[in-house]
């Protein structure tokens, strides 16, 4: 099966890269998380069993997308996701979301529930968002939220050296960070670990997702940030929500939250062995959970 990457025009002026599976009968979209794109999905474009016809858009401002148009909100890239699906004609289709991509997924699935046959989300952000806090002289954080771009942009954890990889195209940082937090337990092979990172240098929104991600609150709770929109209740879809038992960036109380706020139409399977890249560190496994959730 052959993957091709194409581009499409949507009616809000930006243009979206995707990459496409050939064959396949059952539509799956394929929504990645931050400081990646469609080309960290390439595992499951190769992998997935090839019954699915399989779309993994980069959202705007990643990969090949453009970024015309600043975001404010996750809701945002969902209205994107409304545009991309309609304009290549996909009626209805399984939506699979990773990390802030299960964020995007969940505001689509709340405002689109009639195109969803199923929903996946792979660690997905909270319902509530994702909270990041200032940090103390040692940088360790404290109980103080940050709220604006202005002062995640300056946040010498989480977003400074990051941005700093960026401009100096340090893939050396990129994969020290990406070591420590992601590929706690398995890494990609060198070459395939390579263009990863060369693929996260075409991200030009960092701080706006971050500030959106601080911001998102689909539940009916506030989460310290913004009040909730309680589009949660809106979600009809049934719902599958995997985390790796040693995902050190979606914690256990995020989980909870999100399966809390889900309710019963949520279904949750813990991944033995896997941090918050199951992709890498046991597809295998991941596939057959999602494979048979998705029959």
């Amino acid at each position: 099966m052959s993957v091709t990457l194409d581009t499409v025009a949507l009616e809000n002026g930006e243009t979206l890269g995707y990459r496409e599976r050939d064959g396949g009968h059952i539509p799956v979209v394929l929504l990645h998380g931050n400081m990646t794109s469609s080309k960290h999905w390439d595992v499951v474009l190769e992998a997935m069993a090839d019954r699915y016809k399989l779309y993994a858009p980069d959202m705007r401002g990643f990969g090949e997308s453009t970024y015309n148009e600043r975001i404010d909100s996750l809701g945002d890239f969902a209205e994107d996701l409304a545009l991309f699906v309609d304009e290549l004609g996909i009626e209805t289709f399984h939506l699979w979301g990773w990390s802030t991509g299960g964020g995007v997924a969940m505001e689509y699935a709340a405002t689109h529930p009639d195109r969803l046959d199923k929903l996946v989300l792979l660690a997905p952000c909270s319902t509530r968002g994702y909270p990041m806090y200032e940090k103390d002289e040692l940088g360790n954080p404290t109980e103080t939220l940050l709220t604006t771009r202005e002062e995640i942009e300056r946040d010498p954890v989480q977003v400074v050296p990051v941005l700093q990889a960026h401009e100096q195209r340090d893939g050396a940082t990129m994969k020290a960070i990406w070591d420590q937090l992601i590929y706690v337990n398995d890494r990609p092979e060198p070459e395939r670990y390579d263009v990863y990172v060369e693929d996260m240098f075409t991200q030009r929104n960092l701080v706006d997702v971050d500030y959106a991600l601080v911001h998102f609150n689909i539940s009916s709770e506030h989460n310290g940030v913004a009040d909730g929109t309680g589009l949660v209740d809106d979600i009809e879809t049934d719902t599958l929500v995997l985390r790796g038992e040693d995902d050190l960036v979606i914690t256990e109380q995020m989980l909870e939250e999100t399966l809390t706020d889900l309710g019963e139409n949520a279904t949750f399977v813990e991944l033995e062995g896997c941090g918050h890249s199951p992709l890498i560190d046991d597809l295998e496994q991941l596939l057959i959970e999602i494979e048979w959730f998705l029959e």
